[in-house]
C-alpha cells in the first residue's frame, strides 16, 4: 500500500501525449496486483487457461503494454527482490487480508451473491512464483526490457530514474517520492486507456510543502510506512506540521514513544536503498511465433486479439519501424 500522503501531495494531471518517446520505469508487483485483482470475471473468478492457471495477469500485461508502446511510451518493467526483513510484519499483514478475503469470497459465492464475491475476490489476489515466471516470459517474448531488483522494485524504479536510464517511474505508490525518484506517473498502467495519468515531480512537490526529502521521509515515518507502524494518531497533514517545527527524535522525546525501528535504519531504507547496479535496457523485436505458442495454444487467448496487440509493438503513431529500430 505503502505511505499515506494523499492529503498533503497534490498531483499534476497529464496526458499520454506528455509521455511519448519517454522511458517509463514500472512497478511490476503493483502493476500485477491491478491487472490479477480487476481482470475477473462477474463472480470474481481469475481468467484461466485450459488447465486452470490463472491467466489475468498475461491478459492485462500484454493488452496494456501494447497499448502503453501504441502511445510512443517505452516501458521498463522492474520486479521486487527480497523484502526487507522490516518489512516481514506488512507482508504477514496483507497476506492475512488476502486470506481472510479468499474465505469472505467463497462464502458469498455458496450465497449466489456475485457482487459481494468480486468484491473480495479481488482483495484476495496472490502473486505466486508462476506469476513472476510466466510474466517474465511474456515480457521476453514482447521484446521489452525488464530488471530483477535487489530489494524493493520502487527503489530499483526510482534509482534508474535517478541515473537517467528511465525518465520516470509508473506505480501507484508515494513511495517513489521517499526513494528519490524526480518524477512519477500514477494510473498509467489502469485499464481503458482512459485513466486520467497523475503526475508528480519530487522537486516541485518539496518546494510545495517547504520541505527537504529527509523531512518527507521522517513525516512518512511518522505516518507509518511498510517497514514500520507509524504512531497512532498522527496522520500526512499533522506531521507535516510536527516536522516543520521540530526534528523526528524531538517529536517521539515529547510524546514519550518509541518507534519500532531506529528512525537512522528507516531513512537509509529509502536513501539508501539496496539496488541492482548491473543491468541492460534493450528493447527488441517481437517473436511473434513463440507469442502465439505460447499466450494460444499454452494458454487459449485469441489469436487474432495477440497478433493485434503484436502489430502494435511495431507501428508507433502510423510508421512501420519495429521497437528495435525506433529504439
Amino acid at each position: 500500500m505503502g505511505v499515506k500522503f494523499t492529503d498533503i501531495i497534490e498531483t499534476e494531471e497529464i496526458g499520454f501525449k506528455d509521455l511519448e518517446g519517454h522511458s517509463v520505469a514500472i512497478d511490476t508487483y503493483n502493476t500485477l496486483y491491478q491487472f490479477l485483482s480487476g481482470i475477473r470475471q462477474r463472480d470474481g473468478t481469475p481468467l484461466m487457461d485450459q488447465d486452470g492457471n490463472i491467466t489475468s495477469h498475461l491478459s492485462g500485461l500484454l493488452y496494456r503494454t501494447s497499448s502503453i508502446v501504441e502511445k510512443g511510451i517505452k516501458p521498463i518493467y522492474v520486479f521486487d527482490g527480497k523484502h526487507s526483513d522490516f518489512k516481514t510484519n506488512t507482508v504477514m499483514k496483507r497476506k492475512e487480508v488476502r486470506n481472510e478475503s479468499e474465505k469472505k469470497w467463497k462464502e458469498a459465492l455458496d450465497e449466489g451473491n456475485e457482487e459481494e464475491a468480486r468484491k473480495f475476490a479481488m482483495r484476495s489476489s496472490k502473486i505466486s512464483p508462476y506469476i513472476i515466471e510466466s510474466s517474465k516470459k511474456l515480457l521476453d517474448l514482447l521484446g521489452i526490457p525488464y530488471v530483477q531488483s535487489k530489494s524493493e522494485g520502487e527503489a530499483q524504479a526510482s534509482y534508474m530514474v535517478q541515473k537517467g536510464d528511465a525518465w520516470s517511474v509508473a506505480s501507484q505508490d508515494y513511495d517513489c517520492l521517499l526513494f528519490g525518484a524526480s518524477r512519477t506517473v500514477r494510473n498509467l498502467t489502469l485499464s481503458g486507456g482512459l485513466s486520467n495519468l497523475k503526475y508528480m515531480e519530487l522537486e516541485k512537490i518539496l518546494a510545495n510543502l517547504d520541505l527537504t526529502r529527509n523531512q518527507l521521509i521522517d513525516i512518512a515515518i511518522l505516518v507509518g510506512t511498510d517497514f514500520n507502524e507509524g504512531i497512532k494518531g498522527i496522520g500526512a497533514k499533522t506531521g507535516l506540521k510536527l516536522i516543520k517545527n521540530d526534528s523526528l527524535e524531538n517529536i517521539l522525546k515529547n510524546k514519550e514513544v518509541e518507534l519500532e525501528v531506529d528512525p537512522d535504519i528507516l531513512r537509509n531504507i529509502f536513501l539508501k536503498p539496496e539496488v541492482n547496479t548491473n543491468y541492460e535496457i534493450k528493447w527488441k523485436n517481437v517473436k511473434l511465433d513463440q507469442l502465439t505458442e505460447f499466450m494460444c495454444e499454452e494458454h487459449g487467448f485469441s489469436e487474432a486479439r495477440v497478433v493485434s496487440s503484436a502489430n502494435k509493438m511495431k507501428k508507433l503513431n502510423s510508421t512501420q519501424k519495429s521497437l528495435e529500430d525506433w529504439f
